[in-house]
């Protein structure tokens, strides 16, 4: 079988030959000991995001009304990033060694130190990596403020239009409402009807978390300088997000939807590999 992508053409195993060969690493990884789970290392990285997010907390008590809150805002951007990377590892059951130890970690992170939902993200994520750039499947490359596919762009109109043809130039200034997406998004599946899983301890979480967060800044802060906290915030925080995840799959082959790969195959052929040594590693929150 071939895949074409507007990059490259790639030729496809056999099914039977890749499954062997994933099994076979698959084997070897085991051995090396490299899908161990380091719970103290977690522990360690949630202890100093903890503090960082203190220390952020402490700084916003000691400038009081200032604009150079404005930079403490910047701050909490990428704190809540690397938390929310956090989250996304415990997703994956990497920190503990118990399926429930992970999804409350997870939970907590997301919805009560975020402001995202975990099942959403949970639901969304593995729908994702079961078929990554599949065209029908994969919830990542569906058409949203910007479109992925050609027959999408080809059926945007009005203000959709516009933005898709200039989408290459506005990715990055699109990115900085992305956290207000998330946001919006995650909390609104919170209310559909149907079960979800952990539904009224994430509307807890999250009324709490953002019960503090707004209550702190309009509490303390002019209305106009609280308003220019959040944006700031929001902004560091979309940018962030979006531009850790988006190198991964992005500009990498597009399956068709009736493709008969495998599992190994799909995030062999979907994925990219980023270096940049220790500093890139923990940019991308181990990505």
């Amino acid at each position: 079988m071939t895949i074409t992508s507007p990059a490259r053409t790639v030729r496809v195993a056999k099914p039977n030959d890749v499954v062997a060969s994933y099994a076979t690493l698959l084997k070897q990884v085991r051995k090396e000991g490299l899908l161990a789970r380091r719970r103290g290392f977690y522990l360690s990285v949630m202890a100093f995001l903890g503090l960082a997010l203190g220390a952020a907390w402490t700084g916003f008590a000691l400038l009081g009304d200032t604009w150079f809150q404005l930079l403490i805002a910047g701050v909490l951007g990428v704190v809540l990033t690397q938390i929310a990377f956090l989250a996304h590892e415990a997703s994956h059951r990497q920190i503990f060694a118990s399926r429930g130890a992970n999804d409350w970690s997870g939970r907590i992170l997301a919805a009560g130190v975020v402001g995202i939902s975990y099942q959403w993200w949970m639901n969304k994520h593995s729908r994702h990596h079961n078929d990554p750039n599949v065209v029908g499947k994969d919830p990542d490359i569906e058409v949203d403020t910007i479109s992925f596919l050609e027959e999408d762009a080809a059926k945007a109109k009005g203000i959709q239009a516009w933005i898709t043809r200039r989408q290459g130039y506005l990715f990055f200034p699109l990115l900085t409402l992305e956290g207000l997406n998330l946001h919006a998004r995650s909390i609104a599946t919170l209310f559909r009807p149907g079960a979800v899983q952990g539904r009224w301890v994430e509307l807890a979480l999250l009324a709490v978390r953002f019960g503090l967060y707004l209550g702190v800044l309009f509490w303390f802060l002019p209305v106009g300088m609280a308003f220019a906290f959040i944006g700031v915030q929001m902004a560091v925080f979309g940018i962030y997000m979006g531009a850790s995840f988006a190198p991964n799959h992005k500009g990498m082959p597009v399956i068709p939807r009736d493709s008969k790969l495998d599992f190994f195959q799909k995030q062999v052929l979907t994925s990219r590999n980023i270096r940049g040594g220790n500093f890139i590693n923990n940019a991308f929150g181990g990505l």
